[in-house]
């Protein structure tokens, strides 16, 4: 009885042993899984877009400044008013000008008598130039003396010459004036809305015909509308003239307004130059074409511009596609490796049973969920859509994965 009591304990103890060694070598399985969600290649519709920030301006803005230096009389608008092209905006005071202005007149006035003067002494040395020829060919007039009339006609003619030079100085500078003083009424050069007023009356402003000048004012034409916005260097190659567009403004995000691509900019917008974050943008101006009485110019806006479309084309998740360039294949050498590291071939894990299938993948356009799969994969294969870290560095050809249920998934989102 003892013997066989001793061999049943120890056959009792080598199945738990077996059994142990079977549950450990289970559950080591079960830790070299990869745990991983999937999604399946499928025919979609794809939208390319490129989004960029900027703001929405009006296509013509004109900044208004005085071209004389005074103190403002009168101001016939405020900010907001809408202006016809042609109507008074601002007086400045002419009282200054107004004294020039006599000053012109009557050096204008002298210039005249100037050029009568001269005529009259250029009409007396004529007749008297007349006479001296008529003794000298007559001999009754020496050399000398005829040289000397001659010359005295010469003179006048010069000094009448001088007097019309002087008398056309004169006038012109009175133009001048009479300009200068016309614009101290300045009138609006374009129809719109007065968009910015940056003076008021009694004010005294400087004119650009000294400096700068002070700007008095702007006005908008508020009827034609642009989004400027900047486009980053890696995107603004995707854009083209023409491209549509749809723009939500910050300040009212219940419409969306469309427009058209107008215009690219050749000429880069540099920022924080020679750090690590310099930022390179391009500026492309968004044409509106959906009007809303609500846009005001300087308005922040993001505008979505749609840079191509594929209908019915094969697609995967985004986050599926990957760019492996520590992975090493196998019966490669390391040259082929480095060639195919330097080419950055892209990749896809395909699903078969428990284990995935590294997939070299051929791509087009992508949106902001899907990536458009021109080859390498067939419409129905399972694709591993995530986590990133597994796509990106764990998962390798032949490794072993346990798929994600959607419960699990559930649980995981719904967990605090």
């Amino acid at each position: 009885m003892k013997k066989t009591s001793k061999r049943w304990i120890v056959i009792a103890g080598a199945i738990v042993a077996i059994v142990a060694i079977a549950v450990a070598l289970s559950g080591r399985g079960n830790g070299n899984a990869v745990e991983v969600r999937v999604d399946t290649a499928a025919y979609r519709t794809i939208v390319q877009e490129v989004s960029a920030t900027g703001k929405i301006q009006p296509e013509v803005e004109v900044k208004i400044s005085s071209e004389v230096s005074g103190e403002i009389v009168a101001l016939t608008v405020k900010e907001g008013d809408p202006v016809r092209r042609g109507q008074l905006l601002v007086r400045i005071r002419p009282d200054l000008l107004e004294t020039q202005l006599e000053q012109f007149r009557a050096a204008v006035r002298a210039a005249e008598m100037g050029v009568e003067i001269a005529k009259v002494e250029l009409d007396r040395t004529e007749r008297e130039l007349r006479r001296a020829t008529e003794l000298y060919d007559k001999g009754f007039l020496s050399k000398q003396e005829f040289e000397t009339a001659k010359a005295a006609y010469e003179r006048a003619a010069g000094q009448y010459q001088s007097a019309l030079a002087e008398k056309s100085r004169a006038q012109a500078t009175l133009r001048q004036g009479e300009l200068s003083f016309s614009r101290t009424a300045i009138y609006a050069p374009i129809s719109g809305v007065v968009t910015k007023l940056n003076v008021e009356v009694g004010e005294k402003v400087v004119g650009t015909a000294q400096m700068q000048g002070t700007e008095l004012l702007r006005i908008a034409d508020l009827d034609t509308m642009n989004a400027i916005v900047e486009v980053n260097e890696s995107d603004v190659a995707l854009v083209h003239i023409g491209d549509s567009a749809f723009v939500r403004v910050d300040a009212f995000r219940d419409s969306v307004l469309v427009g058209r691509v107008l215009e690219i900019s050749h000429s880069p917008l540099e920022k924080a130059v020679g750090t690590q974050e310099e930022v390179v943008n391009f500026q492309v101006k968004v044409r509106l074409q959906s009007r809303d009485t609500r846009l005001r110019p300087g308005m922040t806006c993001v505008a979505d511009i749609r840079t191509a479309r594929r209908d019915s084309v094969l697609a995967v998740p985004i986050q599926a596609v990957t760019v492996r360039y520590d992975d090493e294949r196998d019966g490669e050498s390391n040259a082929q490796a480095t060639k195919r590291t330097a080419s950055k071939q892209q990749i896809v894990f395909a699903v078969t049973g428990d284990r995935v299938r590294m997939r070299e993948v051929k791509t087009g356009i992508s949106d902001r969920g899907y990536i458009e799969i021109v080859a390498g994969l067939k419409p129905g294969e399972v694709v591993v859509s995530g986590p990133y870290s597994a796509i990106a560095r764990t998962l390798r050809d032949s490794s072993r994965v346990r798929i994600k249920s959607r419960t699990e998934r559930s649980t995981t989102a719904s967990a605090p």
